[in-house]
């Protein structure tokens, strides 16, 4: 008896001949795939049923993904994966800072998104080494990985979980600097290509959330041609 979890899709997409193709697809590989093509009913689906995973489409009728993923990802905790013909760098920079996990351009090899859709399920949460504590001190900030929750200057700060990730991942490592192919490697299960934006994204996001000078960062700084060092006695 196959007692693997079956994970739950929700796939918006409007070409429905393509939506067709990707669903039946997924559905072999084990999934349960719903579909919507249509923007303006994407946030009510999602909060009704909370699928494991969104592919998200950009161009849509009655409402675009970005406007969607904007308003999904203050209360949306799972992946979004944007899947879209757009190959500009702007509307790749922009989902990714919108909360997208991750940003796949058509047409894409079935295998290649299968793969892309495995490792944002299974990519495991930063933990600390065994023996380590369970909360994380650093002046004026708190970070508790049982609960996910930061705490700056007492005051509660909301970050996505990727950007949560991140920071324990830094946190865990404090006066380390971090290259971004470990990162890549360690969060997100891939090799850096060189050209991937994400993760100075989401660094400078965190620096906006922490109170962090963008211009003379000095909690979460960039060493350049080196990778991110988190100093641990700047909080």
């Amino acid at each position: 008896m196959n007692t693997e979890i079956q994970h739950s899709i929700l796939l918006v997409e409007d070409d429905l001949r393509l939506a067709d193709l990707v669903s039946r697809y997924l559905v072999n590989h084990g999934f349960i795939v719903a579909v919507v093509s249509r923007g303006d009913e994407v946030v009510e689906r999602v909060q009704r049923d909370n699928p494991d995973l969104v592919i998200l489409d950009l161009g849509l009728p009655g409402e675009d993904g970005f406007s969607i993923c904007r308003r999904l990802r203050p209360e949306y905790a799972n992946p979004i994966l944007i899947l879209t013909a757009r190959d500009n760098d702007i509307d790749h920079v922009l989902g990714l800072e919108l909360g997208a996990d991750d940003y796949v351009i058509k047409p894409v090899e079935p295998r290649v998104l299968l793969a892309r859709i495995g490792v944002l399920l299974r990519r495991n949460r930063p933990a600390p080494a065994p023996g380590a504590s369970k909360v994380l001190t650093f002046g004026r900030l708190l970070i508790n990985i049982v609960s996910r929750a930061v705490k700056w200057d007492g005051r509660e700060v909301a970050l996505s979980r990727n950007e949560f990730d991140l920071l324990v991942f830094l946190a865990s490592h404090p006066g380390e600097i971090q290259s971004r192919e470990r990162l890549f490697k360690s969060l997100y299960n891939r090799d850096y290509d060189g050209l991937d934006r994400m993760l100075d994204i989401r660094i400078s996001r965190l620096r906006r959330k922490l109170d962090d000078d963008a211009e003379n960062p000095q909690r979460i700084k960039t060493i350049w041609g080196q990778g991110y060092l988190f100093v641990p006695d700047a909080w």
